[in-house]
């Protein structure tokens, strides 16, 4: 059954998405950083830990940003191959939704026009739009604001199949060595593998978005996840860079099928507020 959608619902919930991914840390975030003080060896970890903890809390009751970098806007858009958008283009009503939201919000606007000549925007569009289609008339939008202390320390590598697993987790294991506290630790780390070059960072900025409190559905994944997360958090870079037990929070891994001659690889690193928030038309 087809479904219209205005396009000014659209703007409306993106708005309101930017000001909230922004400024609320996900619950799933904050339960795991609770978790992860009471568990962490280093006095100073801890109380860094502590300090992120009120930031969080200050920032949801003040309405005011978890971090001066309010990124640049990514948006995962799952539309239902039934939904028929009216009023304007979808990208354009996206994109509004930013600016007005970067504006209302008061959100620093860290977008330039163009990567050489460095100009900014002034109202931190154009987002970078995802765009998934499924069968049915769901409306669904995901904003990640992406801060670039970590987007800066991500990574992708065209590993050769024989390489293999552990290849795999070599080159995970170097990434987040070599970033150090760049991408502000404790942080989530999304590995993308397999498709094509593009497909598998795709798939590691898509994996941010799963819940550090969910494993993943495939065992196998699951217990690669398990043993990276615990080699990352032996590497003693601790929260803020500054020691301890605490340096990601989550390893989050999606996959895709390749071709026989690559095993394509990309980590995406999201800081500790790793920001998203979701809405449904």
């Amino acid at each position: 059954m087809i479904r219209t959608i205005q396009a000014d619902d659209i703007t409306n919930l993106v708005e309101k998405l930017c000001i909230e991914a922004n400024c609320n840390l996900t619950e799933d975030i904050f339960i795991c950083l609770n978790n992860c003080r009471s568990k962490e060896k280093s006095s100073l970890g801890k109380e860094i830990l502590g300090t992120l903890i009120e930031n969080a809390e200050i920032a949801k009751s003040e309405t005011s940003p978890i971090c001066q970098d309010t990124g640049m806007a990514v948006v995962f858009v799952t539309i239902g191959q039934d939904v028929h958008i009216e009023g304007q283009l979808l990208e354009k009503a996206v994109n509004e939704g930013v600016r007005r939201g970067y504006e209302k919000g008061y959100l620093r606007k860290s977008v330039v026009k163009d990567p050489l000549d460095r100009v900014n925007t002034k109202d931190n569009t154009p987002a970078v739009i995802h765009y998934d289609i499924v069968e049915g008339n769901t409306f669904n939008i995901v904003v990640a604001p992406k801060g670039f202390g970590s987007e800066n320390m991500s990574q992708l590598r065209m590993l050769k199949p024989s390489q293999g697993i552990e290849g795999v987790k070599d080159f995970v294991l170097n990434t987040i060595s070599e970033a150090g506290a760049n991408p502000c630790p404790p942080i989530i780390v999304g590995i993308g593998i397999g498709g094509t070059m593009e497909k598998s960072a795709y798939l590691s900025k898509k994996a941010l978005l799963r819940p550090v409190s969910e494993h993943n559905e495939n065992s196998m994944l699951a217990q690669l996840e398990a043993e990276l997360l615990e080699s990352i958090n032996s590497l003693g870079i601790g929260p803020a860079g500054f020691g301890g037990t605490t340096t990601a929070l989550s390893v989050n891994i999606l996959t895709y099928p390749t071709h026989i001659a690559g095993l394509p690889v990309s980590v995406n690193i999201g800081c500790h507020a790793t920001r998203h928030a979701e809405g449904n038309l």
